[in-house]
């Protein structure tokens, strides 16, 4: 097919002419526009339909930046329902909040636009030695999120709005000690137990299944014995090293490169300087800056009368903690290593001679350059190897793009085999055998690379045998691949899984038997309590878990203890069974004054979350919220496993 639109791209076009003109003749832009932006509503807000479209692309901006976050998740886990449904919220949520926003009238000023740009990290770190912003590369930074700056700041600008609805709550949130202390002792209470456990292992004996057990388990289950899809591939991969190996350099071009750069390879000049600091606050008063730099005045005139006096009159007056024991002595530094003012007039100076007064971000210097230490100038046969490294350095940088662009079309244009493009561009190909759809443990390089091992089984590639296209793996660096052998993924059969099937069988019976006497023994217990046989008392709670399983523990704490002793029976699932007998329960002892405040201010935190999440359910009835998705099954098995956490 693609092969055929190359071969005749004038006739396509000419097609697509007759098919798309009459059609906007007939429907216009707008009909195509409300065609696109047509879609299943999932959700309204305030009257608001949110559509599939809208769902769609917010889950894959998600996607992409878990991806980018944690390359070796699994993407199954990031498509799953509950995933998905989980974008759908927060969409929902953003929604509420925007218009809870605009209903209360709540915008962002011009100066608290610019302190949060200043206080946002990557655009603090764009800004030069004189503080003011480089905006070719904060158009560079925006431009990389698809937006202008413009845009940035209209974003940020929405956010910051937006963040006020909750700010309010969140940040007055509190919670009284007394009622602190009181929901907190009941929370972190204690309790005496008595323990008997029935393990599944210990009834494994008494299991027996038959080939027709085994049998009938394996058809029912047979989605617990899938052998995964496999294959085995060929790859190349395309990156700076690749590069380099392409290129030679003559001799002329090394040594031209050395006359160029000779000084900067040889290393830096560094001078040493001795200074008599007159420490004056940045942010200080006029006045007092004016003070300072008197007596700095005065100070320079002494040693300028007499130089050889710097040293004691630097230990005797200099303001400067770390040098003034030592003459005011700075050792030898190079350019950067001091503040900018500093910098340049020691750099001024010649050896032996004293400055004016440098006024600088700590106050007011008198600096004496006591020494130069000139780099000593490298011979070529000493630097030529690094030369050699640099040069080839900056040609591959030079040169990847060009060589990107034929690897991608060469393994597009000839789809059957690696070997043309690999020779071309002199790379390796490699291979990998029983390579899965998702990366194993220990997998490195383009291995571990989701995005590759999705272009490895795409459909085409799969199914026709085809080189996959040529992935991004890394910055400037690209791979393809193409499959040698493949495996779909099958059922095993059952003579290779038997023993396997037998193990879930036989614990999947012990475990009913582990229960079936767990609970026959609780209620014998229950009427008779001076049979029980019970192991050692230990003393549990939330903070002190004692190694209990969570099921366990949280039947424990839950227990109704107004007439004790009291019993409860738990089901703990594939590990069996087991009984509690709660004997007493005590109140927790008092903690330490640290403790109790770091406490008070955790319950604060539950307190003031619980009400915001409150605040927002308000909301949500306020602006009619309608979610017209299913919710999955297991999502509230999964949210509540997720609060435990």
């Amino acid at each position: 097919m693609f092969d055929y639109v190359r071969k005749h791209t004038k006739i396509m076009m000419g097609l697509l002419f007759l098919l798309i003109i009459p059609s906007f003749v007939l429907f216009g832009i707008d009909g195509y526009n409300r065609f696109r932006e047509q879609g299943q509503t999932v959700a309204r807000v305030g009257g608001h339909d949110i559509n599939q479209g809208e769902w769609d692309a917010a889950h894959k901006s998600e996607v992409e930046r878990l991806r980018a976050a944690m390359p070796t998740l699994d993407a199954k886990l990031l498509d799953s329902p509950q995933a998905r449904y989980a974008t759908l919220e927060r969409l929902v949520r953003e929604r509420v909040l925007a218009q809870a926003a605009e209903s209360a009238h709540l915008v962002t000023s011009d100066v608290r636009l610019a302190r949060a740009l200043q206080e946002t990290p990557a655009i603090a770190a764009l800004r030069r030695a004189d503080g003011t912003l480089d905006m070719e590369r904060y158009r560079q930074l925006v431009g990389s999120q698809g937006m202008t700056p413009e845009m940035f700041e209209a974003r940020l600008r929405n956010d910051l709005s937006v963040r006020q609805v909750e700010t309010g709550l969140l940040q007055t949130g509190f919670a009284a000690p007394a009622v602190a202390d009181l929901a907190l002792n009941a929370f972190y209470e204690r309790r005496e137990v008595q323990l008997a456990r029935f393990n599944t292992a210990d009834f494994a004996a008494k299991v027996n299944p038959t080939d027709a057990d085994l049998e009938a388990f394996y058809q029912a289950n047979q989605s617990l014995f899938q052998a995964p899809e496999q294959a085995n591939i060929e790859y190349i991969v395309l990156d700076l090293e690749a590069v380099k190996k392409t290129i030679s350099l003559n001799e002329q071009d090394l040594k031209t490169y050395y006359e160029q750069n000779v000084a900067r390879l040889s290393g830096t000049e560094e001078r040493r300087a001795s200074h008599i600091l007159i420490a004056a606050a940045k942010g200080g008063s006029d006045a007092e800056r004016q003070k300072a730099k008197a007596r700095a005045e005065e100070l320079l005139a002494q040693v300028r009368k007499a130089p050889d006096s710097f040293a004691e009159v630097a230990r005797k007056n200099s303001q400067d903690t770390g040098s003034a024991p030592q003459g005011g002595d700075l050792d030898f530094f190079a350019r950067g290593a001091m503040v900018k003012p500093f910098e340049d007039a020691a750099f001024a100076l010649k050896k032996g001679e004293i400055s004016d007064v440098v006024e600088s971000d700590f106050g007011y210097h008198i600096i004496k350059l006591t020494d130069i230490k000139a780099p000593k100038q490298k011979s070529f046969a000493e630097l030529r190897a690094s030369l050699e490294a640099d040069l080839k350095n900056q040609q591959a940088r030079t040169k990847y793009a060009e060589a990107a662009e034929v690897f991608a079309n060469g393994v597009y244009e000839q789809s059957d085999s690696l070997k043309p493009v690999a020779d071309k561009l002199k790379l390796e190909v490699q291979s990998a055998n029983r390579v899965l759809r998702q990366p194993e443990p220990g997998a490195k390089g383009v291995l571990a690379n989701t995005k590759f091992l999705e272009a490895v089984f795409s459909t085409d590639t799969v199914a026709n045998k085809r080189n996959s296209e040529a992935v991004e793996v890394g910055p400037s660096q690209l791979a393809a691949a193409r499959i040698t052998q493949y495996t779909a993924a099958r059922t095993l059969p059952l003579a290779e899984v038997r023993s396997a099937v037998r193990e879930r069988v036989v614990n999947a019976r012990a475990a009913e038997l582990a229960r079936q006497e767990g609970a026959k023994q609780l209620a014998a217990w229950k009427a008779s309590p001076a049979q029980a046989q019970l192991q050692g008392a230990l003393v549990v709670s939330r903070d002190q878990p004692q190694n209990l399983p969570a099921a366990l523990l949280d039947a424990v704490l839950r227990a109704d203890t107004a007439s004790l002793p009291v019993f409860v029976g738990v089901d703990l699932g594939a590990r069996g069974y087991a009984i509690a007998k709660i004997n007493k329960r005590t109140e927790r002892p008092t903690a330490a004054p640290q403790v109790q405040q770091q406490d008070r201010a955790q319950y604060t935190q539950w307190w003031t979350q619980a009400e915001n999440q409150a605040y927002y359910k308000l909301l949500q009835e306020r602006f009619k919220v309608e979610i017209k998705v299913a919710r999955p099954a297991a999502f509230e098995t999964q949210m509540a496993a997720s609060a435990l956490q």
